[in-house]
């Protein structure tokens, strides 16, 4: 994962990294259960690309959603893999599934 990637272990540091960041979040749920691993790791990639491409218009979360359970049910996230975009603590966009490159960057243009 890409050092401009964050990965929160739990709840708090999630919100935390919310709340410092300066603009727009791309929160990544993923999941660890055997049906979402494969989909998780080929968004894995695309992810860190969009954070290093975007760079400072977008802070980039990768949220598992087992160890940040509370994240995951505020924004509304029932699958892995999930992208949300997340402006002032409140969801305005998201996706569910695996996206290609052009898919998420289709996304991320059309919310940023």
């Amino acid at each position: 994962m890409a050092r401009r990637v964050h990965q929160p272990l739990e709840n708090e540091e999630f919100d935390f990294i919310l709340g410092m960041a300066r603009g727009p979040v791309l929160a990544y749920f993923t999941g660890t259960w055997p049906k979402a691993l494969e989909g998780c790791r080929a968004m894995d990639l695309l992810v860190a690309e969009a954070a290093e491409e975007y760079g400072p218009r977008l802070t980039a979360v990768r949220t598992d959603m087992t160890r940040c359970p509370e994240p995951t049910r505020r924004y509304g996230v029932t699958g892995a893999p999930t992208v949300v975009i997340v402006k002032d603590g409140a969801a305005t966009a998201s996706r569910s599934g695996v996206l290609t490159r052009a898919e998420l960057r289709e996304f991320l243009d059309a919310h940023l």
